[in-house]
């Protein structure tokens, strides 16, 4: 009998659930809800363009609905375990019995009471003060996070509203990223103290780590607010790695979906942690996947040093891969930027893709900041913002998306420059998402940037497969993560190698990208940008 495994892939906008052969990584059925509520699934306020949540009760009716539509074409009684990743760091506050607090009817119309979304950045001044005030205190919290708190984090999150809705942190029993409470949820589980937390989401989003005593210290929080401090008893003391089991699927799920009770979940994480596991993440192998974000993922081995590198998401044990330390950065926008680009001239991205393939690197002589939703990394600022130069009348839309998807790939050098710094090496890059397996133009600029080649991963469902993946690993299919990822993971034969006379041309552009960068982006830079618009337009007339 065939051995199969459920991955739940819970992303911005829709779930899905991918249905995998564990002996082989086949797979074989998929389906996927968007969810219902909000604006393509995201609670917004007009009034507040930082703003951004979600309706908890969709990511419940979505695993029953893809559990239903995958049970059309595959036994349900042959899966043996559950596997969720989700978005992050996207926190809810629950009540005593682990429910969600939105949906009290006392809360019904508060958007406080529900998922602060990840793209959330209303936390903003609260991110800014945690780094100030960790900093001025000389503690150790911010050194595995890249030495800058962001606003798209759990404290930062938290402490937002305290200060604007503080009758929701009143009303809640506890805070929980979606990623552990979806699991808990399908397991029956009615206590948010049993909940298993993700060393993914309390290492990289809330400055866990064992050698502080887990989370900062309720000294360090009262000097934040003393209602924040007092909250921490609500919280948790350990967190746990995904080849760990976070409970069992409830009778009651069990019955409305068609699985089988009993059978293991386990434990959550990000959905693009899960998608590097998926795409073979390895020692010197960066994995970038690519959406409407983007979140660049490594592994490196425990018993060999490595240093606290400024600027990245997270430095963690056991996360990503269980028996590494996993290193997390990543860009605010990329897919974001591309829709942007095409609502904004009225052309498909068929029409811009097609168009900008005919174009050489250097040819339209613009240069772009790809800071349309702030920085991630290395400079952990959403305050920043876009910029394109070189803007003339004859400019046209292809060159103004391909300056875009130019401007995300040197985004994303300059992280793989920052890792390098701090003797992390990047030997090759895979990608994978949508844009990966559809966009040739981005891929390729991506390798001449990169001057890596660019290998994109089997899979088209990544983030879920790596769910099926840890999956399999509860259920006891594999005695470990690696021996899962071997077989069950893979790469498309298709590597997209650096083009010599590209690599040169965007070298020099890339220099003059970590002018804009620094120019706009690093306080008392000193920075020239006098020559930035000639040194295009000599580029330009060259090409």
């Amino acid at each position: 009998m065939a051995k199969l495994t459920l991955g739940l892939d819970y992303g911005t906008n829709s779930v899905r659930g991918l249905v995998v052969d564990v002996a082989t990584g086949e797979e074989l059925a998929t389906a996927v809800l968007p969810y219902p509520s909000g604006e393509a699934g995201i609670l917004l306020d007009p009034s507040d363009p930082h703003l951004a949540r979600q309706n908890p009760a969709d990511y419940i009716a979505g695993f029953v609905a893809v559990t239903k539509e995958i049970g059309r074409s595959v036994n349900l009684e042959d899966v043996i375990g559950i596997g969720v990743d989700t978005t992050g760091s996207s926190p809810m506050p629950v009540k005593a019995d682990n429910s969600a607090l939105s949906a009290d009817p006392a809360f019904a119309n508060s958007l406080a009471a529900n998922v602060w979304l990840w793209k959330d950045h209303t936390g903003y001044a609260e991110a800014s003060e945690i780094t100030e005030k960790a900093t001025a205190q000389g503690l150790p919290y911010l050194a595995k996070c890249g030495g800058t708190y962001s606003s798209e984090w759990f404290w930062s999150k938290l402490l937002r509203c305290l200060r604007v809705a503080p009758e929701v942190v009143e009303a809640a029993a506890s805070w929980v990223e979606i990623c552990d409470w979806i699991p808990a949820t399908i397991c029956g589980i009615t206590d948010p103290k049993l909940v298993k937390r993700s060393r993914c989401a309390a290492g990289h989003k809330a400055m866990f780590e064992e050698a502080w005593g887990g989370l900062p210290s309720v000294e360090f929080l009262a000097t934040l607010d003393p209602k924040l401090a007092e909250f921490r008893s609500n919280l948790y003391e350990t967190a746990h790695t995904s080849d760990e089991i976070a409970g069992y699927v409830s009778e009651a799920f069990a019955a409305e979906t068609g699985l089988k009770a009993g059978i293991p979940v386990a434990v959550g994480a990000f959905d693009a942690h899960f998608g590097a596991v998926a795409s073979g993440a390895k020692p010197g192998t960066l994995v970038k996947i690519v959406g409407t974000s983007t979140c660049d993922c490594m592994v490196h081995p425990l018993d060999q040093p490595l240093a606290d590198v400024p600027g990245m998401c997270g430095i963690v044990r056991g996360s990503v891969l269980p028996g590494f330390y996993g290193l997390e950065a990543g860009q605010s926008a990329v897919g974001d930027i591309f829709n942007w680009v095409a609502k904004f001239t009225g052309k498909s991205h068929e029409e811009l893709n097609r168009d900008a393939l005919e174009l050489k690197p250097g040819e339209s002589g613009l240069l772009a900041l790809d800071w349309n939703n702030g920085n991630r990394t290395i400079l952990v600022d959403p305050l920043l913002s876009g910029l394109i130069v070189g803007l003339t009348l004859h400019s046209k839309p292809a060159e103004v998306y391909r300056a875009f998807v130019e401007a995300t790939a040197f985004g994303a050098l300059r992280i793989i420059d920052r890792m390098e710094e701090y003797g992390v090496a990047v030997e090759r890059v895979v990608a994978c998402g949508g844009i990966a397996d559809k966009s040739a133009l981005t891929m390729q600029i991506y390798a001449d940037v990169f001057n890596r080649p660019v290998n994109v991963a089997k899979s088209e469902q990544t983030c879920a497969l790596g769910s099926a993946i840890f999956a399999a690993v509860a259920a006891g299919a594999y005695p470990d993560t690696l021996s899962a990822q071997e077989k069950m993971a893979g790469l498309k034969d298709i590597t997209y190698v650096p083009k010599p006379e590209n690599v040169k041309i965007y070298q020099e552009i890339y220099t003059l990208y970590r002018h804009l960068h620094d120019g706009f982006g690093v306080k008392n830079s000193n920075i020239d940008l006098f020559p930035v618009m000639k040194r295009l337009i000599e580029i330009r007339s060259a090409v």
